[in-house]
């Protein structure tokens, strides 16, 4: 199963590396049918397999069709059996801001059993990947990786820049999927398959509200609903599995005995950073010169709270904890400074998705009422809304916000103790699809890293695939995956 990756952003789905695209001309070795034939043979950098590859233009601003253009980079990972295949199942990325492509190397390897008969097709989505990706470089400094998630004079200069070559207001949900919309009838499609994780989740609804009659079935993992207004209830679903996850540590009698006051140990340490901010020497392991950082408040809780996306770094949370709490953040840094970390969101897209479909219906009283009292606080909401103060507004169609309905069948997984798209959202998207199914998975957190037997996910999945019904499958498996021990030392 693609794991979905978060670090200080909302969603991000893809395991696999940053991968670049290298022609290597012509179709002779896949003898594709049809509309794929138009394709060309491709590698990707760290995939030992010719796939095909090509590039669709769209106008950036589909309304005038005049004016700038963006070439859409397409992916397409054939099915093994291409005289009996069925439909082709289309990956959407998380973030926003993720690339589709990068998710190559999960259907290549681990996944590759979704092309047994199905055509897997990965689009970057316009503002991300080698479709105009909407990003400026920055420095990285261990001071960065502990730095405000958007600096005032970061997002004025990634404005500036960007708009040499991108009109900010023209990189939304509903216009992406339309132009997702261009690429099936450019490759041939009827109907399709959606897999959509996180973000991709929001993406595929509205792909399914836009263009219902092209949809043969969905997969959400981590249900994102169009109206979630993020991050307004960042702090109160973090909160939840911050009590969950201190609850296994409780009834864990190796993490109990290690960490006997970790709930007063979250407190102490949030209460020694609000009155006044760590500085703490770094050694970096590249045995560089060690240099001493500043560790915020606000900084620090939202490393914790990307943290308990993936069980694997969740298992290190109470050792962190109590460190912190005692003075001792080395634990805290070796997890929060990571310069191989590649970045995955393009924060450009991200803002210009976002400042559209979210920040705008978020109310500063409601946000402070809501999360008043809540450990995690307003950091989000604040770093956000300030941010799209300075950054231009893109429109949304009226129904935005409304719940998507439609009658195709829809596999829905949700993580019990997901920090960010917790199951009632799940419930809540399952309500208004008659034929779909929620799968909360009991260990889970926004998604399955670190979890055993992963592939559970992907066979439920692929059955669910070669149905074409939520119905009647066989998920009794979610309940066998086990979450990692947790670290003590």
């Amino acid at each position: 199963m693609r794991r979905v990756r978060c670090v200080c952003f909302v969603f991000l789905v893809t395991t696999a590396a940053v991968l670049s695209l290298l022609d290597v001309g012509g179709c002779a070795k896949l003898h594709l049918p049809g509309a794929l034939s138009k394709l060309k043979a491709c590698r990707l950098a760290g995939i030992d397999e010719e796939l095909v590859c090509g590039k669709l233009t769209v106008f950036e601003n589909r309304e005038t069709r005049t004016g700038r253009t963006i070439d859409l980079n397409v992916v397409v990972l054939p099915a093994f059996d291409q005289k009996h295949k069925a439909e082709p199942l289309f990956d959407l990325a998380g973030g926003p801001g993720a690339a589709s492509t990068e998710a190559a190397a999960f259907y290549v390897g681990p996944g590759k059993a979704y092309r047994r008969r199905h055509d897997v097709v990965c689009v970057d989505q316009r503002g991300t990947g080698k479709s105009n990706r909407l990003a400026i470089p920055r420095e990285k400094t261990p001071q960065y990786y502990l730095s405000e998630m958007f600096p005032v004079d970061y997002v004025r200069q990634m404005r500036h820049e960007l708009e040499q070559r991108a009109d900010l207001t023209k990189y939304t949900t509903s216009i992406a999927m339309d132009d997702l919309d261009d690429v099936r009838t450019w490759l041939g499609y009827d109907r399709i398959n959606l897999f959509g994780a996180s973000y991709g989740t929001q993406a595929a609804l509205v792909y399914m509200r836009r263009h219902p009659e092209n949809v043969r079935s969905a997969i959400l993992l981590a249900v994102a609903p169009p109206d979630l207004k993020m991050p307004l209830h960042h702090s109160e679903s973090a909160a939840r599995a911050m009590d969950l996850l201190f609850g296994e540590c409780e009834q864990d009698a190796t993490c109990h005995a290690a960490f006997p006051q970790i709930r007063d140990d979250w407190k102490n340490v949030l209460t020694q950073l609000e009155k006044q901010p760590a500085r703490v020497e770094y050694s970096p392991p590249d045995k560089a010169t060690p240099t001493t950082v500043e560790i915020q408040r606000g900084v620090f809780a939202e490393k914790i709270r990307s943290w308990m996306y993936g069980r694997d770094k969740a298992a290190r949370i109470p050792l962190i904890v109590h460190h912190a709490a005692t003075g001792d953040f080395a634990p805290f840094l070796q997890q929060a400074i990571a310069p191989s970390i590649p970045d995955f969101v393009a924060d450009g897209m991200y803002l210009s998705v976002t400042c559209a479909e979210d920040v705008p219906f978020i109310n500063q009283e409601e946000a402070a009422k809501l999360n008043a009292g809540n450990p995690f606080g307003n950091y989000r909401v604040f770093q956000q809304m300030r941010a799209c103060g300075m950054w231009p507004h893109g429109e949304i169609p009226p129904d935005f916000l409304g719940p998507v309905s439609s009658n195709a069948p829809v596999l829905i997984f949700s993580g019990n103790l997901d920090p960010v798209t917790p199951p009632k959202y799940g419930e809540e998207v399952a309500r208004h699809l008659p034929n779909s199914r929620h799968v909360v998975i009991p260990e889970a957190g926004h998604g399955v890293d670190g979890l055993n037997d992963s592939g559970c996910i992907d066979r439920i999945a692929i059955e669910f695939l070669d149905k074409g019904d939520a119905k009647n499958l066989d998920v009794s498996c979610v309940a066998r995956m086990a979450r990692p021990p947790f670290a003590t030392e």
